[in-house]
C-alpha cells in the first residue's frame, strides 16, 4: 500500500537528542527532589512525554500555569543550552536532510509531532532550518491544550493539518509512549526508530509496521506514490 504523507516525532527522531534531554532532566532531577532520575525513570515518565507530565511526576502534584511554565523555562534552558554547545554537531540526524529533500522534491505532505513546547520548537525551526522542509503553521507541539503522548490527540492533529486520514500516513517514532500515540491515532504505517539492541523490544509493540536504525534506512520509493 503507498501512504500519502509522513508525520516525524522530533527528539530522537530528526535529532538524536537522548543524551541531552536525559543530561539536563537528570541536572533538573537532582535540583527539584536531590535525587537524579532512573534509566527506569526516563524510559517511563521521561522520553516522549510532556514537560507538564514529567514535572509532576517529579514533584507528585499537579503543576499548572504560571508554576509550569516557570519550571519549564527552567529545565529547558539548561537544555538549549546544551544543544548550542554542541557547535556544528548540533545538527539533524543522519538521513534525515536527504530524505527530507526527497519528500520535498516529491511533493509528499510532511510535518512534525513533538512533545517539544512552542519556545524549543522555536529554537529547532532558528538553528535547524526547519522552515527549508516544513511549513511551521503545521507543525504540531506541546501547547497545553491536548492530552500528550501516549494519547493519540498530537497524530490525529498533525493528521488534520496535512488534510489526511490518519490511516494514509506514515509516523515515524522513538519512544514507546509516542508508537503507542500513533497507533491509538489509527496511523497506516508506523515505523520505530533505535539502536539496534533495541530493536527487538520495538518490533514486539503493537502496531509496529517497520523498525530501523536511522532513517537512511526509510524504504521511500515503496512507501509513496511517486
Amino acid at each position: 500500500m503507498a501512504f500519502k504523507g509522513i508525520i516525524f516525532d522530533f527528539n530522537g527522531v530528526l535529532w538524536w537528542d537522548a543524551h541531552l534531554q536525559e543530561q539536563s532532566w537528570q541536572q533538573f532531577a537532582a535540583e527539584i527532589r536531590g535525587v537524579p532520575f532512573s534509566v527506569e525513570e526516563m524510559a517511563s515518565h521521561m522520553h516522549g512525554r510532556t514537560n507538564q507530565h514529567v514535572l509532576e511526576y517529579l514533584t507528585g502534584r499537579p503543576v499548572i500555569g504560571a508554576e509550569l511554565h516557570r519550571l519549564t523555562q527552567q529545565k529547558e534552558t539548561i537544555y538549549r543550552q546544551l544543544c548550542l554547545t554542541l557547535g556544528q554537531d548540533f545538527k539533524l540526524s543522519p538521513g534525515a536532510i536527504d530524505l527530507l529533500d526527497f519528500l520535498t522534491a516529491h511533493h509528499i505532505p510532511r510535518t512534525i509531532a513533538t512533545a517539544s513546547e512552542k519556545t524549543n520548537l522555536d529554537f529547532f525551526i532558528k538553528h535547524l532550518d526547519l522552515a527549508r522542509w516544513f511549513n511551521p503553521a503545521q507543525l504540531v507541539y506541546d501547547d497545553g491544550l491536548r492530552p500528550g503522548k501516549p494519547a493519540p490527540d498530537i497524530y490525529l492533529q498533525a493528521a488534520r493539518n496535512l488534510g489526511l486520514a490518519p490511516a494514509n500516513c506514515v509516523v515515524v517514532e522513538d519512544s514507546q509512549s509516542g508508537l503507542q500515540a500513533a497507533y491509538a491515532a489509527g496511523i497506516g504505517h508506523i515505523i520505530a526508530l533505535g539502536p539496534v539492541h533495541t530493536h527487538e523490544r520495538l518490533r514486539q509493540l503493537q502496531g509496529v509496521s517497520g523498525v530501523i536504525e536511522s532513517l537512511q534506512q526509510i524504504p521511500k520509493e515503496q512507501l509513496f506514490s511517486l
